[in-house]
C-alpha cells in the first residue's frame, strides 16, 4: 500500500513539474499563432494583387541556375533539383503550421488536466481560493489550446491551395525554361550548320 500511494505522488510531482513549461509552452504558442495570423493576412493581401513572393523568388533563382547552368552544364538535372528543393520548402512551411493543429489541444488538454487535480487537492484541504484559482486556469489553457488549433486549421486549408498553385506555376515555368532553352540550342545549331554550308559554297 506504501508503494501505491508513493506512486501516485511521484506521478503527482511530475504532473506539477509539468504544469509551468505547459502554460510557457501555451503562451508561446499564442505568440507565434497572432505572428503567423498577420504573416498570413499580408500574404493573402499580396496574392490578392497577384504577387506572390514564392514564385517571384523561385523566377529569380531559376534565371541564377540556368546563367550557370549555360557554363557548367546538366542544365536538365540542375532545374529538376532547384524545383524539388523548392516544392520540398514549401511542405516544410505547412509541417509547421500542422505541428500547431496537434500541439494546440494537447497542450490545452494538459493545462487543463493538471490544474484540476491541484484544484482537487486544494478542495480536500478547505483552500476553496486556491481551487477557484486552479480552474480558472484549467479552462482558460483549453480555450487558448484549441483557439491556437482552430486558428492554424483556417490558415492551413488556405495555405494548402496556395501551396498546390505554386507548385504548378513552379512546374510551369521550369518546363516552361527548358523548351526556351532547347529552342535556342537548336537554333544556335542550324544558324551554326547553315553558316558552314554558306562558307562551303563561297570556297568552291
Amino acid at each position: 500500500m506504501n508503494i501505491f500511494a508513493g506512486l501516485e505522488t511521484f506521478l503527482y510531482v511530475i504532473a506539477s513539474a509539468l504544469f509551468f513549461p505547459v502554460v510557457a509552452g501555451l503562451v508561446l504558442l499564442t505568440f507565434w499563432i497572432v505572428i503567423s495570423f498577420g504573416s498570413f493576412l499580408r500574404e493573402y493581401l499580396e496574392r490578392r494583387r497577384g504577387y506572390c513572393i514564392a514564385v517571384k523568388r523561385y523566377k529569380n533563382m531559376l534565371d541564377s541556375e540556368m546563367s550557370l547552368s549555360a557554363v557548367n552544364g546538366n542544365i536538365d538535372i540542375n532545374l529538376e533539383r532547384l524545383l524539388q528543393d523548392a516544392e520540398l520548402g514549401l511542405i516544410k512551411s505547412l509541417d509547421r503550421i500542422r505541428f500547431v493543429i496537434r500541439v494546440g489541444p494537447a497542450l490545452g488538454l494538459m493545462g487543463t488536466l493538471i490544474p484540476m487535480g491541484i484544484a482537487l487537492s486544494a478542495l480536500a484541504q478547505g483552500d476553496m481560493s486556491k481551487m477557484a484559482g486552479s480552474m480558472v486556469t484549467a479552462f482558460t489553457s483549453v480555450v487558448v489550446g484549441l483557439a491556437c488549433s482552430v486558428v492554424a486549421y483556417v490558415i492551413s486549408l488556405v495555405k494548402e491551395k496556395w501551396v498546390r498553385a505554386d507548385m504548378r506555376e513552379m512546374e510551369y515555368l521550369t518546363e516552361l525554361t527548358l523548351r526556351t532553352q532547347k529552342t535556342e540550342a537548336r537554333s544556335q545549331i542550324t544558324k551554326e550548320n547553315e553558316d558552314e554550308v554558306f562558307e562551303e559554297t563561297k570556297t568552291v
